[in-house]
């Protein structure tokens, strides 16, 4: 099977820096993430595009994440991408809205604590996502704690601090 995994920063792939105590997207994580697991027959290609928050994303980053998404989607059979948690589901939308029956499955995936964390999400829902990849009917899904949402109408529920369908 063959995945492209676009980086785009967010929470997920913040790194602690020492000298000022800041938590920022220096640069992609996945990669530590991805040798962790035991992926045998699985052809991964990355691409780190953006590395930000996703609150200070623009409308020509998400037109970025759009065109190469486009792209990707013909070359493989999913395509996955790291996304910021506060601004996912614009993204999300905009994808559904503009790519009318995508080939395969498109996957929005990304943190609430940093892969650094102890305590992170980052490495379940990375694994969650790869696992998707292989599962559901092309289409654009959120895949995150143990749960795939489909758009349109996902959106991030931040009392219960997960993502949620209307």
């Amino acid at each position: 099977m063959k995945i492209t995994i676009i980086t785009t920063g967010g929470t997920i792939e913040k790194t602690y820096n020492e000298q000022d105590g800041s938590l920022k997207n220096y640069s992609s994580i996945l990669t530590k993430i991805l040798g962790s697991l035991r992926l045998p027959d699985l052809e991964i290609q990355q691409r780190n595009i953006i590395f930000k928050d996703s609150l200070d994303m623009t409308d020509e980053d998400r037109d970025l994440v759009l065109r190469l998404t486009r792209l990707e989607m013909k070359n493989g059979d999913a395509v996955i991408i790291l996304h910021g948690t506060d601004t996912l589901e614009n993204t999300g939308e905009l994808l559904y809205h503009e790519i009318k029956n995508p080939p395969c499955p498109i996957i929005f995936t990304g943190a609430m604590r940093p892969y650094e964390f102890r305590d992170s999400d980052a490495v379940q829902n990375v694994t969650e996502s790869l696992i998707a990849a292989r599962l559901v009917e092309p289409g654009i899904y959120v895949v995150m704690h143990n749960r795939i949402l489909k758009f349109p109408g996902v959106f991030k529920d931040r009392t219960r601090r997960t993502f949620d369908t209307n």
